[in-house]
């Protein structure tokens, strides 16, 4: 065998190979002999039929079987001797072995581009400080409180109001029939935590224990029953009682129930798990920050076509999944596929640029992935997916993912010694995403303007009440939903008043 190297661009090469007639033969003689083994032909026994009868009765398959068999190993021994990694699919133009005579194909593939790589190491990279604020261990432990809250009816015969629950039944009707799936008895339900549609929750809070109502509802164009979107119905609902969520005090007996040994090592577990977490997400933003700051200097830097729209594909196949589990399609996003794919091709190709980037480091350095390494991550993503080893092994091995695992293994080798090498500068964490004296500033700011010239503030609904306290108070927007409406007024004229 004999071939030829042509570069049809820096990231498209075509390999010619010239096969002499001894190893054709030789190719339809191995094809040939497997046959022998196996093939039932009448009047023979098994493996004592003649070869010419063989090849004369099976031609079409032998010669097939021949030419891929051949092609394939040829492929597999060039590859090694150029020490080549294809980027996307190999290409094969080819006719069929033909015995006693020459054969001669080529193959098309797609490669990493050969990069100048700047200087990587040593470089200068801010990441942000984790910090902790008391306000959050809090949150986690009212909302620990939340859980072991108890549920009591209140004796009092009024509507339910935001942070309490109504049990009540209700139905869907059109045309004056109830519309399936959408009815229930005696169900609970949570006020003020949108868990229902906001109209259904209205109707709900004029009603008192024992009290029926209805209310004409039109269906959002995105909801989930696709039969429904857009769609007007009668609600109609009975609350059966109104009911109150009282929180226990906090005490190690309710930090057990959490798993935990007591309060104060609740509250250290606390901490402990949004620092680990936090430092580990600030870590990955400065890593990215770098390795584009990096990757930019790369002035010539052609992308394998393929490349690109495979990582297009597997971001769409993302888009819709998450799409899937909100009960909705491509169509709710009103765009065609080709908007949707040229939306995600910048990412795409950032993200290739960041591969190819690594693994062209991770050669420089020598790099490698052991069997045991690659052995260990499959161990933890059988864990974290709950298969049995030997199944996603096979998976894996059978849809050819072993080489793109140990590519990405590589990928997190090289960022990390890129990183490690770094000079790394903590900086104070933002306040709000931004940087903390500009929030402060424009947090006085949003004070002046949110304060009316006669010290008070009246809240026209939730909405508006949890947007100032946001702005003003610095509360979380999870945390100021969690207030009612009365709260929230309550808050902000306390502060007025401090702050007059």
């Amino acid at each position: 065998m004999d071939y030829k190297v042509e570069e049809l661009s820096p990231v498209k090469r075509k390999i010619k190979v010239e096969v002499p007639t001894e190893e054709v033969n030789a190719a339809l003689s191995a094809t040939i002999a497997l046959y022998r083994m196996q093939a039932d032909v009448k009047g023979f026994r098994k493996g004592k039929v003649p070869s010419s009868v063989i090849e004369s009765k099976f031609r079409k398959q032998v010669y097939g079987e021949a030419t891929t068999d051949l092609i394939n190993y040829q492929i597999n021994e060039i590859m090694s001797g150029l020490s080549m990694q294809p980027m996307s699919r190999i290409d094969v133009d080819a006719q069929e072995l033909v015995r006693d005579e020459d054969f001669s194909y080529s193959i098309e593939f797609e490669v990493a581009p050969k990069l100048d790589l700047p200087d990587y190491k040593g470089r200068k990279v801010e990441e942000v400080d984790v910090v902790v604020a008391d306000e959050e261990v809090t949150e986690v432990e009212e909302r620990i409180l939340e859980n072991n809250s108890e549920v009591k009816v209140i004796e009092d015969v009024r509507p339910g109001v935001d942070g309490e629950v109504v049990s009540v039944s209700f139905g869907a009707y059109q045309d004056g029939k109830i519309v399936d799936g959408i009815q229930a008895e005696n169900f609970d339900l949570l006020l003020g935590q949108r868990q229902a549609l906001p109209e259904f929750e209205e109707l709900l809070k004029t009603l008192s224990s024992g009290e029926s109502g209805e209310t004409d509802i039109t269906f959002p164009a995105d909801f989930i029953n696709e039969n429904l979107a857009g769609q007007t119905v009668t609600m109609k609902a009975k609350v059966h009682a109104v009911k109150e969520r009282v929180k226990p005090e906090m005490t190690d007996s309710v930090a057990q129930k959490a798993g935990f040994k007591d309060v104060e090592t609740m509250r250290k577990g606390i901490r402990e798990s949004y620092a680990s977490q936090r430092k580990q997400m600030n870590k990955s933003a400065a890593q990215s920050e770098l390795l584009n700051s990096i990757i930019a200097e790369i002035k010539e830097f052609p992308l394998p076509p393929s490349m690109v729209e495979d990582r297009i594909d597997r971001l769409l196949k993302d888009l819709e999944y998450r799409l899937d589990r909100q009960g909705k399609g491509f169509q709710s996003l009103g765009k065609t596929p080709e908007e949707l794919r040229g939306g995600f091709r910048e990412e795409a190709e950032t993200s290739v640029k960041t591969e190819i980037f690594l693994l062209a480091v991770a050669a420089e350095e020598g790099l490698e992935i052991s069997p045991e390494e690659i052995e260990a991550t499959l161990s933890q993503l059988a864990v974290q997916s709950r298969q049995p080893l030997h199944e996603l092994k096979k998976y894996y091995e059978d849809n050819n993912l072993i080489m793109p695992l140990k590519d990405r293994l590589l990928c997190d080798k090289a960022s990390e010694l890129i990183y490690d090498s770094a000079d790394v500068k903590l900086i104070p964490a933002p306040t709000d995403g931004k940087p903390a004296k500009k929030a402060e500033a424009e947090k006085a700011e949003a004070k002046k303007e949110a304060a009316p010239a006669e010290g008070g503030i009246q809240f026209q609904d939730k909405a508006e009440a949890v947007e100032w306290a946001v702005a003003n108070l610095g509360l979380k927007e999870s945390t100021a939903k969690g207030y009612s409406l009365a709260k929230l007024q309550e808050r902000a004229d306390k502060f007025l008043a401090e702050n007059a």
